[in-house]
């Protein structure tokens, strides 16, 4: 090695080092339940990222972020956006607001991550991510359930041709029914099961079946005074000719799963979209004559989104001049196509008026309260689903635990 390469090893081997090394310091807009229960206590636990203040809805709800967290608290979401300490944004108000707080974090020259989906429609997607891109400046979602590596593992089960040529996949994201109050019953925020629940099993779709989804048909059970979806399905047919099944929302009983059917065999995965950070996961495979239980190791994917945007921030967060690179561009494109297939799900889908009920039994006996009695609950606060999928064969399963 010659002098001047052996010095160009050790200038790039320190520019790693000080990018592995600097710290992100974010700011976090909203004080909601998700930022209070997993984000925020994930945050503080993180290497490499520093939470350095909060704004809320009310001053007396910041200052109790705070104390929690040990940060500043700011009046609003404008004083935040000020501060030079800041160099990124956590945003986790009602949806319907995510579009606005986010466009002023990115005016603000801050990186920005957005609780899902980060607008109502395509339009207001593609416009948020041409900003970023216009500033050099990372936008992401708070889409957890990629960053897991269970489907990493369906993927290459697909990739090996051991389900063969897959013909059909099938997912459902649902929870029971809602406090009334719960603001994802509010219209004028944002509400709604598809924004809030239908964007998971679209997501997983795109991701195990590659892009160029088209919404062959959808139906949207609503309520007649405002039409806000409260459930859905959605049928959706890829370029290859698999056919997708996805089933949504606040009426029902727990759901999280997703399965891929080819001619050989097919694989389900139990707890797909929010597992829990020590659950170990249960991805079932089954073919002609026996079934496979295989029991992966725990993963805390939303940790794992949080090291992929702080390392991001590190790789592009030089300045407007600097793009931040083809990653950022694809993570952007998939965002703008999820809600493409969003606003294409409400463009197709018939609308089905049904009574509203919202949850209002009493609780079970030794249970302080049902699970979506939480007026805060969302879907990650819900028990697991049963260990055994419905349809089994009658085989014995064979247990593997890496």
């Amino acid at each position: 090695m010659t002098r001047e390469t052996e010095a160009k090893a050790l200038l790039t081997t320190g520019a790693a080092a000080q990018t592995q090394a600097r710290t992100v310091r974010l700011g976090a807009v909203g004080t909601s339940s998700i930022a209070w229960r997993r984000v925020l206590p994930t945050v503080v636990r993180t290497p490499g990222l520093r939470l350095t203040a909060v704004a809320g809805r009310t001053a007396s709800k910041a200052e109790e972020f705070a104390e929690r967290f040990g940060c500043a608290a700011e009046e609003d979401a404008e004083a935040l956006l000020a501060r030079p300490d800041i160099d990124a944004v956590y945003i986790s108000t009602p949806t319907g607001l995510h579009h606005r707080f986010t466009e002023q974090a990115l005016r603000a020259g801050k990186h920005v991550l957005v609780e899902k989906p980060m607008g109502v429609d395509a339009a207001e997607a593609r416009a948020l991510c041409a900003l970023a891109a216009e500033g050099g400046l990372v936008l992401r979602e708070n889409v957890m359930f990629p960053h897991h590596p269970q489907h990493a593992h369906v993927r290459g089960l697909m990739e090996s041709g051991r389900l063969g040529r897959p013909a059909s996949f099938r997912a459902e994201f649902c929870i029971p029914p809602l406090p009334e109050d719960d603001i994802r019953y509010d219209a004028a925020l944002g509400g709604g099961a598809l924004l809030d629940l239908g964007v998971y099993p679209l997501r997983a779709a795109s991701l195990l079946l590659g892009p160029g989804l088209e919404v062959a048909g959808a139906t949207l059970r609503v309520r007649p005074e405002d039409g806000l979806d409260l459930s859905g399905q959605v049928l959706l047919v890829s370029p290859s000719g698999v056919l997708a099944e996805l089933s949504f929302g606040f009426e029902h009983a727990y759901a999280s799963a997703y399965t891929v059917w080819g001619d050989r065999a097919r694989v389900t995965v139990t707890r797909a979209f929010t597992p829990p950070p020590a659950h170990q996961p249960l991805v079932v495979l089954e073919e002609q004559n026996r079934e496979e239980r295989l029991h992966l190791p725990a993963a805390d994917q939303l940790q794992t989104l949080l090291q992929e945007f702080a390392e991001q921030v590190r790789r592009g967060g030089a300045g407007p001049e600097e793009s931040a690179g083809p990653e950022e561009s694809a993570v952007r494109a998939e965002a703008v196509a999820a809600m493409e297939l969003v606003d294409a799900v409400r463009a197709t889908a018939r609308h089905v008026p049904v009574p509203h009920h919202p949850y209002d039994a009493p609780a079970r006996p030794g249970h302080a309260s049902s699970p979506a009695s939480d007026r805060h609950a969302r879907p990650s606060d819900v028990p697991p689903p049963p260990s055994n999928p419905p349809g089994r064969p009658s085989t014995a399963p064979r247990e593997h635990r890496p």
